[in-house]
């Protein structure tokens, strides 16, 4: 029975397990590569650096990971991200609000705009992308009309007011520099991936993903837990504009495009599958990462910035190619052979053998299976290609039938 069920769990890693390795073992030869090539790469200054360019996209990837989750896609985050930080910016500096209340209203903005998204797409039953590619339109020019084309710029570190910094970047008396953000990145991570594993929500957001129409049939409410999936994603599109400005205190009008595929990136090269029904957000964090780390290893090697956006897309398109393979695996119907049937039941006596302690037995029944396997195999690829013979040489009488036929009517 143990056999069995140490089978059982070597052929579940084999299907589910490896995958989720993909990413981290990717994120770990990326960091060793740029270590031994690139120049101080191993310094504590680049591992900083590394992790202030995972706030802003690592916040809006998680987001647009729900959405993605649903089989829809968001094409807004990044400028709801910035047109947010840009508003609340603005009632700082403009509208005399404390910097206690902007901040408040870059949230409330984010998740007012991923409301509105979630309403066309659930409601109206408008395409995700058409959708959402007007809300990137609508949010560049709200942040530019809200700013009068000016750009935020909010409470620098000495300041009073600069006191929410601290929660993304802490520097001592003595000039050393803590990425705090990192605490908060990791605890939305963990909320969202108790909020997909554990909760309802995250029950029917995945099943909206696999099949909408079995959810919907399933008393599933799905243009409610639909909608849901955007406004989390407006949520932590507003906590990437708080981490944004917090990193970079000024923003500018009309910014932000582009942002968003940083973060379909990163959802996609962590797991997610843009077929909907398949993600993780600790796999986002990891893509994440990835890109996080380009982004500061290839200047190291002297590379420029738009070196980043190439390899990055490289790395999409890879991984977006490794989940067809999964999903077309994982679609496949197996039918086993004679010989296949033999070997898995050899197999299971194998393993019987030497859990009982009969090593010897195993041996000998392992060499015996090999040779009759292959045997067995040779017999049925010779059946095949004799069924193939047969076949062609039906279809050769057949279409010359066919020819005597048209020779005979036309004569």
């Amino acid at each position: 029975m143990a056999s069995i069920s140490e089978k059982t769990r070597w052929e579940n890693f084999k299907e589910n397990g490896l995958k989720w390795l993909l990413a981290p073992a990717a994120l770990v030869i990326l960091y060793i590569f740029f270590g031994i090539f690139g120049r101080n790469f191993f310094s504590y200054p680049s591992l900083v650096n590394i992790i202030d360019a995972a706030y802003y996209i690592g916040f809006i990837s998680v987001g647009v990971t729900f959405v993605i989750i649903t089989g829809g896609i968001d094409l807004s985050v990044g400028t709801v991200m910035m047109a947010a930080a840009i508003i609340g910016g603005t009632a700082y500096k403009t509208w005399g609000w404390s910097i206690g209340l902007s901040l408040v209203l870059i949230i409330v903005v984010g998740i007012a705009f991923g409301f509105f998204n979630g309403i066309m797409i659930s409601r109206l039953k408008m395409p995700p992308f058409i959708v959402t590619l007007g809300t990137m339109m609508i949010t560049m020019g709200v942040g530019s009309i809200v700013s009068n084309v000016q750009s935020a710029t909010f409470p620098t570190r000495a300041v009073e007011d600069g006191w929410y910094k601290n929660f993304f970047k802490y520097i001592s008396e003595e000039g050393t520099t803590i990425p705090t953000g990192a605490i908060l990145l990791i605890a939305v991570v963990v909320v969202s991936h108790i909020i997909l594993n554990k909760t309802k929500m995250g029950r029917y957001i995945y099943a909206i993903g696999s099949n909408k129409e079995a959810a919907r049939l399933s008393g599933v409410n799905v243009r409610h837990w639909e909608m849901m999936a955007y406004v989390v994603a407006g949520a932590c599109a507003g906590i990437g504009g708080i981490s944004y400005a917090a990193i970079y205190t000024t923003v500018l009008p009309a910014a932000g495009q582009g942002f968003e595929l940083f973060a379909i990136a990163g959802a996609v090269i962590g797991g997610t599958s843009l077929a909907g029904g398949v993600g993780s957000v600790f796999g986002t964090l990891i893509g994440v990462l990835i890109m996080s780390v380009l982004s500061v290893g290839l200047p190291a090697m002297d590379l420029q910035s738009h070196y980043q956006t190439f390899f990055t897309g490289v790395v999409v398109i890879g991984a977006v190619l490794l989940d067809m393979y999964r999903m077309k695996k994982a679609s496949e119907v197996r039918y086993l052979t004679q010989a296949d049937e033999y070997r898995e039941q050899a197999l299971g006596r194998i393993r019987e053998l030497k859990a009982s302690g009969k090593a010897d037995e195993a041996r000998a029944l392992k060499a015996e299976m090999k040779t009759t396997y292959r045997r067995m195999k040779t017999e049925e690829k010779a059946e095949k290609a004799r069924l193939r013979q047969e076949e062609r040489e039906a279809d050769r009488q057949f279409h010359e039938s066919q020819r005597h036929e048209r020779s005979d009517s036309d004569s």
